[in-house]
């Protein structure tokens, strides 16, 4: 089978190293020369995904299209290409259009009565404000005081969301399927650099069984509200002893699933074709165990190794696959020996989390003593309680 995978970024490489997990042969697509993705495909071409003829001479042949970016024109453009072909679409336009504003998927869980951070100005300080419209962290700003938000913001605008920053941790969970049937694959947990960047992700999740199960019902529940036709992710923080919603994504996400495939064996993008191709959402995982896997960016400059977020992994040359790396099981890096300026996603798996931890520090400790790396650095938010 041939996917074609639409933007070679970040979320294009988590569609392709799964495909490829898949066994399925990939095409990625870009409308930029070299691309992280580049490196992980079977083949490449760079058009402009806005024009149509371009676009349906790239898809010919094609199974499935997968889009991995954000930009709206490009959407639309595929999302008519792949309809007068008849090419299936892995993506719901209607449920990413409330998704990707933060304004209008506040209303949503209002609408599906998820809990929320408390809107600014009914909220004590500090407070996040984040653009309506951007991916991750891009653009989010934290103020300690009315003073600086009010300079920073004069006024704050419908633009812009204002809520309550809660310093609890945050976690993720997918959500897959089609109105009347959705799945939820595994609940995995996130740890944030000091820009706010997810740089770690780690399964199974450290939440209870009981708040477990209240975050996969009020994902549920968004999803029927949403009307969600394919897959979104979900993001929340804990507050105390309760979880509140800070942000959907109705698109296939980056970093969780590979994590989830590792500790459960489910391939979420394989699922999310699969549900297109034949309308299966049916998940058989290999066994009920859930292993323990440490999912992390790392960034080496000359003596120094710094753990930082997702964006270090953004914009790179060719990413490839090596097992084995400095014993971790996989690596998605740029590395070749030699080279002084490299970033790499590590990937460690083990029994149990506290196993893949042991694990995880041997293989910082391998890289630091093998390539002499004398600075080691894993910043975190600054404390703002």
């Amino acid at each position: 089978m041939l996917v074609a995978v639409a933007g070679g970024n970040l979320q294009g490489v988590e569609a392709v190293y799964l495909a490829q997990k898949a066994g399925w042969d990939v095409l990625v697509i870009d409308r930029k020369p070299m691309v992280p993705a580049a490196g992980l495909c079977h083949s490449f071409a760079q058009l402009d995904m806005t024009s149509e003829k371009n676009l349906a001479q790239a898809l010919s042949g094609v199974d499935l299209v997968i889009p991995a970016m954000e930009n709206d024109a490009a959407l639309a453009c595929l999302d008519r290409v792949t309809r007068n072909n008849g090419i299936p679409f892995a993506f719901d336009p209607a449920a990413f259009a409330i998704s990707s504003s933060k304004i209008k998927s506040e209303q949503l869980f209002k609408q599906s009565g998820a809990p929320t951070p408390a809107r600014w100005p009914t909220c004590k300080f500090p407070v996040v404000a984040k653009p309506d419209r951007g991916s991750g962290s891009q653009g989010v700003t934290i103020f300690k005081d009315k003073a600086a938000l009010q300079v920073s913001l004069k006024p704050p605008t419908p633009e812009w969301l204002i809520q309550e920053f809660i310093p609890g941790p945050s976690y993720s969970l997918e959500v897959i399927g089609m109105p009347g049937r959705y799945t939820t694959p595994q609940v995995t947990d996130l740890a944030i650099d000091a820009q706010y960047d997810c740089k770690r992700v780690t399964a199974p999740s450290s939440l209870t069984d009981a708040l477990i199960s209240k975050f996969e019902t009020l994902s549920l529940a968004l999803a029927k509200v949403l009307n969600l036709k394919g897959i979104m992710d979900v993001e929340v923080i804990l507050d105390k002893n309760d979880l509140k919603v800070i942000e959907i994504d109705a698109r296939l996400p980056s970093q969780t699933p590979t994590a989830v495939y590792w500790s459960t064996g489910l391939n979420i993008v394989q699922l999310l074709g699969n549900l297109f191709l034949n309308r299966q959402t049916r998940i058989q995982p290999n066994s009920n165990h859930e292993y323990g896997v440490i999912y992390e960016h790392v960034s080496v400059s000359s003596n120094h190794f710094e753990i930082a977020g997702e964006h270090i992994m953004s914009g790179t040359d060719a990413l490839h696959v090596y097992p084995d790396f400095f014993g971790a099981d996989e690596a998605i890096t740029n590395y070749q020996a030699g080279r002084d300026d490299w970033v790499a996603t590590l990937i460690v798996v083990e029994e149990n989390i506290e196993a893949a931890w042991e694990k995880r520090n041997s293989v910082i400790a391998d890289i630091r003593k093998t390539l002499n790396l004398e600075i080691c650095r894993d910043p975190v938010p600054q404390d703002l309680t």
